[in-house]
């Protein structure tokens, strides 16, 4: 295990950069989870129908999550391809070519023909999608973590992903404004294509802030004293398979449960959850839209909230904290979920979002990036956060759904499977090591064998790259 050495030799943060990569990594986060967040209320409500109404309720519904776990399958071939990009010519550029190519898929989306031609390019579109974010978060949060104080770390590189909860709150109310205006006839013939058609206006906003921003310190630290190296994803994949372990095992509970909870519990409730002495009349699609609504603005504020106890208590025992209490909340989230009810169904989904999955969140932004040497730090990041999202994330709708259908309805399935996750979860955070405070310019991982790279993974950039990380 390497020591873990505190960060004395960061350069000193400079306020108006951190400010401008607040607003650009939340202004990227919320488009991304707006694309993401409104991909799965679409799966949940409106993609079985128009894509796939041959296939049944149940079928139509399964074909529609799957493709919403084709852009899981796609982020960490993203993550691969933009991680290594980040490592070698810098943060600045990968954060502008994910932002443009994420956004353009969505917009496509609100053109696509309804039909199997339609379904096939939704698909493909899809893909698109998911590789183009597939290290749009890790940018926001490296680049945060390498500009923040660092004795306020955990604080500020968490404070992007508010946006997160702002695009699904912006998805959320989107669905939620056309089910009070329209009727769903009207949502399926035409209404739904408006909140992707729409997304052009955050992708122009994002462009243009990210254009003005400065590239990280920390890389240009590392360019400049010729540590650059070649092929980062091989030698992460070699050297560190450690903390590539535990941030993917990590990553289970956070991203798999922010599903089941945003998503899978809203297709719950409109497919499985209707009982006899339900109200008559009770819509609930809209209550499980609202208690998502509810808990993605409680989660703007719990999130930071988890990363600043990150900052004075551990990265771990927050970590541990968000992971227990997903692991307990779980049975009597779902069978809350289940009652029907919605003051019973938005208790569960704050309780499950807000502090379950986001207090791991709140501490992940910034114990991720530490985990990991400055050599293949986006690298790492980004390829630990997508194939942790490929196996929790894209398998929770179809595995969720698949589950329930099987076991006649029943809730204490998805309470099983959230346990799961959970406790997958608690053994990822024994593979890793305290990190509050590392330096962010040490070569060495965290914990593993980091330090250690051959000749070959070594070939440094020539000074060309170093001109274009100071430029």
């Amino acid at each position: 295990m390497n020591p873990v050495t505190r960060d004395s030799r960061a350069p000193a943060p400079d306020a108006k950069q951190l400010r401008r990569a607040i607003f650009t990594g939340a202004v990227g986060s919320a488009l991304e989870y707006y694309d993401f967040a409104l991909y799965g209320l679409a799966s949940a409500l409106v993609f079985g129908h128009i894509f796939f109404p041959s296939l049944g309720t149940k079928g139509a519904l399964l074909a529609s999550f799957a493709t919403y776990g084709a852009g899981f399958l796609a982020r960490p071939f993203g993550g691969l391809f933009f991680g290594s990009l980040g490592d070698r010519k810098g943060r600045k550029i990968v954060l502008l070519l994910t932002i443009g190519l994420m956004g353009v898929a969505t917009t496509l989306i609100g053109a696509l023909p309804t039909g199997s031609v339609g379904a096939v390019l939704l698909v493909l579109l899809r893909l698109l999608q998911g590789f183009g974010a597939g290290a749009e978060q890790t940018g926001a949060a490296t680049l945060m973590a390498e500009l923040a104080p660092p004795k306020q770390r955990g604080f500020y590189a968490a404070l992007p992903f508010v946006g997160i909860f702002t695009g699904l709150a912006l998805a959320t109310v989107t669905f939620r404004v056309m089910q009070a205006l329209l009727t769903q006839e009207e949502i399926l013939e035409w209404g739904w294509r408006l909140p992707f058609l729409s997304s052009i206006v955050l992708i122009a906003m994002a462009v243009w802030v990210r254009l003005k921003l400065k590239e990280s310190p920390v890389f240009k630290d590392l360019a400049e004293s010729r540590h650059v190296i070649h092929a980062p994803m091989r030698a992460v994949l070699r050297n560190g398979r450690r903390p590539l372990l535990a941030t993917c095992m990590m990553r289970l509970a956070e991203q798999g449960c922010s599903t089941l909870y945003t998503t899978v519990a809203i297709a719950f409730l409109t497919g499985f959850a209707l009982k006899q002495g339900a109200p008559d009349g009770a819509n609930f699609g809209t209550i499980g839209t609202n208690a998502v609504l509810l808990a993605s603005t409680l989660s703007v504020l719990t999130t930071p909230l988890f990363g600043a106890l990150s900052d004075r208590l551990g990265r771990l025992a927050v970590y541990r904290f968000g992971a227990i209490f997903t692991l307990l909340w779980a049975y009597p989230a779902w069978w809350m979920i289940d009652n029907g009810s919605p003051l019973l169904v938005s208790l569960a989904v704050v309780g499950g979002f807000a502090i379950g999955a986001n207090s791991m969140l709140g501490s992940q932004c910034a114990h991720f990036s530490e985990l990991f040497g400055n050599r293949y730090r986006y690298s790492g990041v980004a390829l630990s956060r997508e194939v942790g999202a490929m196996l929790s994330g894209g398998l929770a709708p179809i595995l969720g759904i698949f589950l329930v259908g099987i076991a006649g309805g029943a809730f204490w399935v998805m309470a099983v499977y959230t346990m799961v996750l959970a406790g997958l979860t608690l053994i990822g955070t024994l593979l890793s090591v305290e990190t509050r405070g590392r330096s962010l310019t040490d070569l060495a991982d965290a914990v593993g064998s980091g330090s250690v790279l051959s000749a070959e993974e070594q070939g440094i950039e020539q000074a060309g790259s170093a001109r274009q990380a100071t430029a």
